[in-house]
């Protein structure tokens, strides 16, 4: 039979100074040895743990390493870095604590709350350090009027800069851009274009003068770069 378990863990100062902080988590149930950290400690049914930088809950939840370094998880992921304000969603997840590294798997998605800006992908990796996330596979980023796509990116977080590569693209209102590589700030607009270039850009302001009577004519162009 089930039973609740909810204990908090206070780790010592030892071999691993970085790792010396408190560690809450709760579960439905529980096995493996509470309180040595070890060995690996699993946690079944609404699991959750928390430390002093993140939050994660899920379906299954394993603490393993020495001073219960690694963090992993599945099913029903959610969670949020404290430290970055970094909120997350995902399939399975693995977080290293020395290295404030985490890996996101299956149906991810990433949202910098302070910056208005949603990732999503099949992997991101995410390093709480440098506040920089790598994305790969079926990518899509949005901010303001951004729709990005490509099959692998970086976002710098601090930087507000994205990195696109791979059938990159970037839709902003009615203007479309395309290359191989594509460089976008996100606080300016500017965009970046490298390698066979394409656009697609509609322009619709006001015509004045003898033509007064059109309020609006659009134009579309389309532009070629080098390979």
């Amino acid at each position: 039979m089930k039973r609740a378990l909810s204990l908090i863990v206070l780790l010592t100062y030892c071999s691993l100074p970085a790792l010396a902080e408190k560690i809450s988590f709760s579960a439905d149930s529980m096995s493996g040895q509470a309180g040595n950290s070890n060995t690996t400690t699993t946690m079944n049914g609404n699991a959750s743990v928390s430390t002093e930088s993140i939050e994660i809950k899920a379906d299954s939840l394993k603490l393993s390493g020495e001073e219960y370094r690694n963090i992993s998880a599945n099913g029903n992921i959610s969670g949020k870095n404290l430290e970055t304000n970094m909120e997350f969603n995902c399939d399975e997840l693995n977080y290293d604590r020395i290295t404030k590294k985490i890996i996101l798997k299956g149906n991810v998605k990433l949202v910098d709350v302070e910056n208005n800006v949603t990732c999503g992908a099949q992997i991101i990796e995410y390093d709480q350090d440098k506040d920089i996330a790598i994305m790969q596979i079926q990518i899509s980023l949005t901010q303001k009027d951004n729709v990005c796509s490509g099959a692998y990116a970086v976002y710098y977080k601090d930087q507000q800069l994205l990195e696109i590569s791979g059938n990159a693209q970037v839709k902003q209102n009615d203007d479309t851009f395309r290359a191989q590589f594509i460089t976008l700030d996100l606080e300016s607009q500017d965009i970046t274009l490298g390698g066979n270039v394409k656009g697609t850009v509609t322009d619709t302001k006001e015509k004045k003068g003898s033509e007064g009577s059109e309020e609006e004519s659009p134009n579309q162009t389309e532009e070629a770069g080098e390979k």
